[in-house]
């Protein structure tokens, strides 16, 4: 079954973490990538860009829509996705468990309803 880990956490501002910091996050970033590789339960993942970079798309009202940064203000932003293939909930909570952005965020253990693979999509 397939699972999106969608890693939520508070933004830092500009300059709040030192560059050490930001090397041992990427390293056990690394090394969380490598161990769900080796598991053979990582299908993708991204780390997104900060939330200024944001644009979003709509059609609500009729016509299009586009509009610079996110849509609604939050306390804590979508920072990236990994999607994993395992057996059940059990398991993907076990990997999210593992994910070094639960040190400092929350991340939400969702199922896939459907995906878009090889030409097609699946359930």
């Amino acid at each position: 079954m397939r699972y999106a880990l969608l890693m939520h956490y508070r933004e830092p501002g500009e300059g709040e973490i030192s560059q050490e910091a930001i090397a041992e996050a990427m390293e056990a970033f690394g090394a969380y990538g490598r161990a769900l590789e080796s598991a053979g339960v990582l299908l993708s993942a991204d780390v997104l860009q900060p939330s200024a970079a944001t644009t979003t798309v709509t059609r609500r009202e009729g016509g299009l829509r586009v509009q610079d940064g996110p849509f609604a203000e939050t306390k804590e932003a979508l920072a990236g996705i990994f999607v994993l293939e395992v057996p059940d909930l059990d398991a993907a909570i076990g990997w999210a468990e593992k994910c070094p952005g639960a040190q400092w965020g929350v991340i939400e253990v969702r199922p896939t309803a459907t995906a878009f693979v090889d030409g097609a999509w699946t359930r």
